[in-house]
């Protein structure tokens, strides 16, 4: 990214993320589709189509690129409509909804977002694709994406989220590699303070933040052992309340703060907080989309990588990795359209594609993710994605935005006192809808 400043890039790659678990979108005078056809290929086999995206900046431009590509190949010509991330959510369904949609979008897969695949395609809003776009749906992954076993999503990248990591500062302050255990972990907590700076900068004032820090967190303390919780949780066999896993979650944030972790003042920081903190150098790592530590390191020079939360005693390192986009096609487009956009994304499922995508983006790609293929920023987790050592973000799964919601502000009570782990875990119980 060709930013001139640390705070940009930083503030930007945030914003623009769906692994806050909330494609922060909705929309602008930029105009939508018509949700028919908007012309006819360059050389006539097919009509050409529109596409809306979110774009949190000028050079967040990868749909467009890939669209690009595609028209230069086929002739089949794409209108990119871009939307600011900030008002994308409402664009689409306000759009869907007046039947004047585009005839593709990029959605979240799940149902836990006005946005999501699931609830569009049980709204009837989307259309059923191909066994191609079925075909790079990762395994176990099926429910997030399908409706009466029609598939209407397609995924199209993975993107990991974890902890960034400035290892240089690390070794300013006496820290020779990242911890690999928890306890380690609060070790260097210390030695961070004793030179100046804080282990990790965290938003605790804003709830996506906190909700995004803590789902990091329950990757080894709920998934790794208990990969199928959600489903769990959806039958009813387990609650919030109950869960060891999530009592160790909420107790390990409480730890983290009260050994001095977090910044001065965490229940206040704001992303604002985390581009000082980063950029300044005076905090070592931040819990924000793996996409980050490129645009990141791009515009402050740092050499930055993304590392899994570390787990306690008697847990395996695990990471969160969810395809937290998805191409869709509108229900409402003609016939000839849907069927020219259904070849895009069965090219767009081809191996040279899918690579070509997630080096555009930041991201790993859906399938074949491997040390030697994704972005050097990965390395210390490319093995555990490599080795299907992950889970998707809790909350695509969760039945509505009100748990997740409910996660990020009871964080926040956690870190000024004002509430409990046992009271956070059973409203998130109530907003589950029980």
């Amino acid at each position: 990214m060709s930013q001139h400043t640390a705070s940009r890039p930083l503030r930007w790659s945030l914003l623009a993320a769906p692994a806050v678990g909330v494609l922060i979108l909705a929309g602008c005078s930029a105009g939508g589709g018509d949700g028919g056809s908007t012309g006819g290929s360059g050389d006539g086999s097919e009509p050409g189509f529109s596409l809306m995206v979110a774009q949190a900046n000028d050079q967040d431009d990868y749909y467009a690129k890939m669209a690009a590509a595609y028209t230069e190949q086929t002739g089949v010509e794409i209108e990119v409509i871009p939307y600011p991330s900030d008002a994308y959510n409402t664009q689409v369904t306000t759009q869907l909804q007046a039947g004047n949609a585009a005839d593709m979008m990029v959605l979240a897969p799940g149902t836990g977002q006005a946005i999501s695949v699931v609830t569009l395609a049980e709204a009837g809003f989307l259309e059923p694709l191909g066994e191609a776009s079925a075909a790079v749906i990762p395994e176990g992954t099926e429910a997030l994406y399908e409706v009466d076993g029609d598939i209407y999503g397609q995924p199209t990248a993975l993107a990991p989220v974890g902890l960034i990591y400035n290892a240089a500062g690390g070794e300013e302050v006496g820290i020779d590699a990242y911890p690999e255990t928890f306890e380690e972990m609060l070790d260097d907590c210390a030695t961070a303070r004793d030179g100046g700076k804080t282990f990790t900068v965290l938003a605790g004032g804003v709830p996506f933040n906190t909700g995004l820090f803590s789902m990091l967190v329950s990757a080894t303390r709920v998934y790794e052992a208990d990969p199928d919780w959600n489903e769990q949780r959806a039958a009813g066999d387990v609650t919030f309340a109950d869960s060891e896993g999530w009592q160790e979650t909420l107790q390990t944030v409480i730890d983290l703060n009260e050994n001095g972790c977090f910044q001065d003042g965490v229940a206040g920081g704001t992303f604002d907080t985390i581009t000082q903190g980063i950029g300044g150098q005076t905090s070592l790592t931040a819990a924000v989309p793996g996409s980050a530590a490129i645009s990141i390191g791009a515009g402050t020079g740092l050499d930055l990588t993304v590392q899994s939360f570390p787990p306690a005693d008697g847990q395996e390192p695990w990471v969160l990795a969810s395809a937290n986009y998805a191409w869709a096609v509108n229900a409402s487009s003609e016939d000839d359209v849907k069927a020219s956009a259904q070849s895009f994304l069965d090219w767009l499922a081809e191996p040279e594609q899918l690579q070509e995508f997630a080096d555009l983006s930041g991201f790993v790609p859906i399938s074949g993710a491997t040390a030697d293929n994704v972005n050097p920023v990965y390395e210390p987790i490319a093995g555990l994605i490599e080795g299907g050592s992950f889970t998707g973000l809790p909350n695509a799964t969760w039945p509505n935005p009100a748990v997740y919601d409910t996660l990020g502000t009871g964080v926040q009570g956690l870190l000024t006192g004002q509430k409990t782990v046992d009271q956070v875990l059973e409203e998130m119980d109530a907003a589950w809808g029980e």
